[in-house]
């Protein structure tokens, strides 16, 4: 055996070790979460804008924390690799565990990078964080902000969006005005903390809403849109459904 598959037999374990542990819905040290997002950035920065994904695939929206959620759902759908699954963010907030939940689906995406996406969601970042529960929760768990800051560096190389088969556009928020084609998401550059405003905000932020065209979000950012905006993006781009964390599917 060669001295490159050792090393990777010894990393494949040490990362199963990882998410056995993980399970059981303890938190990994801060040192082993550093050198497991230091992984999955690189796993990352190789994935597009728009990420392609192969069908059979299940498609899950928030998590926020609740892990036993999770558990259940791997339970029902099937363990990973066993099922393709594709996230569409907000892991972390609201929840008690998002330390377990988060580093879990890290874990998952390290050690079987074409059996999981993971996207980012509007939670993935800095701000929001410190609001609304994952900021305290690793000063609870860890004594520190150290692994906050691991995780939200990692957030910023998380796809947008996804793709699947090229029928299904998949993403956490919703549409855009100033978005036309997928080519304007994948030329956003998107290691960066999410925007207050523009298009790569709206990605993460828009909601549908029953009223027929564009209208101002009441959480102040991104936009509201309607069935007619739904069927005119899907009109002009190649493919037949719009799956997103904040709403139902349109076809």
């Amino acid at each position: 055996m060669s001295s490159d598959s050792l090393s990777s037999s010894h990393s494949h374990a040490g990362i199963d070790g990882h998410v056995s542990q993980l399970l059981q819905c303890k938190p990994l040290s801060e040192q082993q979460v550093r050198v497991l997002c230091e992984k999955a950035k690189e796993i990352l920065m190789e994935e597009d804008n728009v990420q392609p994904v192969k069908s059979p695939v299940t498609i899950c929206g928030d998590i926020h924390g609740q892990f036993h959620d999770l558990a259940e759902l791997f339970r029902i759908g099937g363990k990973c690799p066993d099922t393709n699954y594709l996230f569409m963010g907000d892991y972390v907030d609201r929840g008690y565990y998002s330390v377990e939940t988060v580093s879990l689906l890290v874990a998952l995406k390290v050690r079987h990078p074409q059996r999981i996406t993971i996207l980012r969601g509007n939670h993935e970042s800095r701000q929001i964080t410190q609001v609304y529960g994952f900021y305290d929760e690793c000063l609870r768990k860890y004594g520190n902000a150290n692994v906050w800051k691991i995780f939200t560096d990692l957030f910023d190389y998380l796809p947008l969006t996804a793709l699947v088969e090229s029928e299904i556009f998949c993403l956490h928020g919703g549409l855009s005005p100033s978005i036309e084609t997928l080519d304007n998401i994948r030329n956003f550059d998107r290691v960066q903390e999410v925007p207050h405003e523009g298009p790569m905000c709206d990605l993460l932020w828009s909601d549908p809403d029953d009223r027929c065209g564009w209208g101002i979000s009441p959480r102040g950012a991104g936009y509201t849109f309607g069935q007619v905006c739904s069927i005119s993006f899907l009109l002009f781009l190649p493919f037949s459904y719009l799956s997103s964390s904040t709403t139902k599917v349109f076809n």
